[in-house]
């Protein structure tokens, strides 16, 4: 126990042979249970598993999937069982050891003092990031950390991408597991479902662990075309959930009427750029409308962010 609160560790594991002996071995003694979800590894994960289970039963709690559901999935299921075992504290940890159990009660104290409903490290903080983390892998990580902002509404959260979190119970049985994102886009969904609910969330500095022997199976140049296109799914749906079904808002109008006049504006004026480089001179009244909508729509989209950053300070828990 940790300041008399049940602490219940996640760990999803896909092929993690090499390092899933090292986090089990490094875990923290105040950690009740470890809650090892096998997403359906083709190495030897699950044997090496199945003897820590063994060795451990009272502690270790061992789940594998039939099938692969991807690491939102394995999450999820964790996060399932320590719901139903009434967990005061939920964490997250990788199965390749990039997450330095040194970091956990620094995680939990913000959770387990009721100061927020949610934490989460951030590797960006101290700046050795930039130093450690693959630069096409920092950089890419940056670019969906600004998509996040816009879609959860948490402008004040920064390293989106990491899965080193802490939720209390209250976030497990608010939100609906089994709707939650199962592949690489999932601490992106948990943080819009979290916004639409009010939960407080909160960063906490965190060291950057690599070059440990950790094997990515992640295209940073392949997921973000794909992760952006479920930032712009994940940002509908919080509108629509937040601010029209709950309480409604009027930045939605500014949204909407921001984004009509800003995408008019940008397709008329490349129109008008390209007749007037392949065809010839083009009405100075149809430039002043072009530039008039496009001002205007990036202004109508900025009014909005800011409503929508003003009307979320209270959730503001950054460390």
């Amino acid at each position: 126990m940790y300041n008399e609160k049940t602490v219940g560790v996640v760990v999803p594991a896909y092929n993690e042979e090499l390092l899933i002996g090292r986090v089990i071995d490094t875990m923290p003694l105040f950690v009740d249970k470890i809650i090892i979800v096998d997403d359906y590894s083709k190495d030897n994960t699950s044997l090496i598993i199945q003897q820590y289970a063994d060795n451990h039963p009272s502690r270790i709690v061992f789940i594998r999937h039939e099938e692969n559901q991807g690491v939102g999935g394995a999450i999820a299921t964790g996060y399932k069982w320590c719901r139903d075992h009434h967990i005061d504290a939920t964490v997250v940890m990788a199965g390749d050891a990039q997450m330095d159990p040194g970091d956990l009660p620094a995680l939990l104290n913000p959770v387990i003092n009721g100061e927020v409903d949610y934490s989460k490290g951030n590797r960006l903080i101290s700046g050795e990031a930039w130093n450690k983390i693959p630069r096409i892998r920092y950089l890419g990580n940056a670019m969906l950390s600004l998509l996040t902002k816009i879609a959860s509404g948490y402008w004040h959260i920064a390293d989106s991408q990491t899965g080193y979190t802490v939720a209390n119970l209250k976030v497990l049985k608010t939100l609906d597991l089994d709707h939650i994102y199962k592949r690489y886009g999932m601490p992106n969904d948990m943080l819009v479902k979290l916004n639409i609910f009010n939960f407080r969330v909160g960063d906490v500095q965190i060291k950057s662990i690599y070059g440990i022997g950790e094997k990515s199976g992640i295209n940073p140049l392949a997921v973000i075309p794909k992760l952006a296109w479920q930032m712009g799914r994940f940002f509908l749906y919080r509108m629509i959930q937040k601010y029209v079904i709950r309480d409604f808002h009027p930045l939605i109008f500014f949204y909407f009427s921001g984004f009509i006049m800003f995408l008019s504006g940008l397709i008329l004026g490349l129109y008008l750029l390209i007749y007037r480089i392949f065809i010839g001179p083009v009405a100075a009244t149809s430039t002043i409308m072009a530039v008039f909508l496009f001002i205007t729509g990036m202004q109508s989209l900025f009014f909005a962010m800011w409503f929508d950053m003003d009307y979320n300070k209270k959730q503001d828990n950054a460390r």
